[in-house]
């Protein structure tokens, strides 16, 4: 994180697009394994039943930052042009790069490793942390326990057809939420202004913190019931995406926006929680792989999702909400299979 957090600075520097480019391909590198650190180490320290709330907390930030990400960026960038004589848009990668590196010192601090090897915890305490986890089947390592080689823990990851289904599942649910990146575009192509469309973005983020929150409350209600919970959001977003394609009155298709964009959102944390409970009883570092494999893979979506929405088919963008209901009712059919599956072979 300190690492990525100066190579945003250094772009601050640069002075042609190959520079950029080059010093973007080492920040995705350096950021690579946050996403699947952030979800071991969360399913680490959590009971199955504890895990949904922590990462709806997660996915709320996330969805924060694209509330008032780009108002942020706006006012660093509008105020701080010409400042020192740097232009704004060299200061927002200055400003982000050091809030990064800040929060990466204070983060060694207060960031535990993990329940047996965190010196955080008194004996008793460890003991009790390891224990929880114990009685629900997680499986962690003790001080004397044997260690997978990464090899062994990739071979055991590949063979599971667990990691398979929800692999497919994600990369549904990253793919349709790419829709995210287009927000402000299909805002102002539903009839407003370019600067309106930017605040008119923030409710969207804002219903969608609260879908974010009240799922991964009763995700932890009922935990076995996080595949069916699933299904629903994506139901509701596939339903939003076909109305959207055949209603063109800006209000209502404003509206259906808001309540596809919760639904997208609200999958995102609980299908994480899904999967690092459904890997709960693998060994520590084949769980490693298989979040790994679910984020990395699942992102990839990003690629073909970034192509959704062509400037050609505004304003009524129907081939991105097409494919979205499309890959809604995907993700409908592969969360639903998850759910009998899973309960159908339980985790032994």
């Amino acid at each position: 994180m300190f690492l990525w957090g100066v190579a945003t600075m250094c772009m601050a520097l640069v002075k042609t697009y190959h520079q950029l480019v080059a010093l973007r391909t080492i920040v995705g590198i350096l950021e690579a394994g946050f996403s699947p650190g952030v979800l071991l180490i969360l399913s680490s320290w959590y009971k199955r039943n504890e895990q949904s709330k922590r990462f709806a907390l997660y996915i709320g930030a996330a969805v924060l930052s694209g509330a008032f990400g780009g108002i942020i960026a706006g006012a660093i960038t509008g105020n701080l042009e010409g400042a020192h004589g740097l232009r704004g848009w060299k200061w927002l990668f200055l400003v982000e790069g050091a809030a990064t590196v800040g929060w990466a010192i204070v983060s060694v601090f207060i960031l535990p490793d993990f329940p047996a090897n965190t010196k955080r915890l008194t004996d008793r305490e460890r003991e009790l942390a390891i224990s929880r986890l114990e009685a629900d089947n997680v499986h962690g390592h003790t001080g004397d326990s044997a260690r997978l080689t990464p090899f062994q823990a990739l071979k055991a990851s590949v063979s599971n057809w667990r990691t398979w289904i929800l692999v497919a599942g994600y990369m549904v649910i990253v793919g349709s939420s790419t829709l995210s990146y287009f927000y402000p575009t299909l805002v102002q192509g539903l009839g407003y202004s370019s600067h309106m469309a930017q605040y008119m973005v923030v409710p969207i983020y804002a219903v969608a913190f609260v879908c974010v929150g009240i799922t991964g409350y009763f995700s932890d209600k009922f935990p076995q019931n996080r595949g069916l919970i699933i299904s629903c959001w994506l139901i509701l977003s596939m339903i939003c995406a076909i109305v959207i394609c055949v209603v063109y009155n800006f209000t209502a298709r404003y509206v259906l926006l808001v309540f596809m964009a919760a639904g997208l959102w609200s999958t995102n944390g609980c299908s994480l929680s899904y999967a690092a409970s459904t890997f709960g009883s693998m060994e520590q570092e084949t769980r490693a792989v298989s979040l790994a494999l679910v984020n990395a893979l699942g992102n990839l979506a990003q690629i073909y999702g970034a192509y959704l929405f062509p400037s050609g088919d505004k304003p009524k963008y129907t081939i991105g909400f097409g494919v979205i209901s499309g890959m809604g009712a995907f993700g409908v059919i592969v969360y639903a299979a998850a759910h009998v599956l899973l309960r159908k072979y339980a985790q032994k």
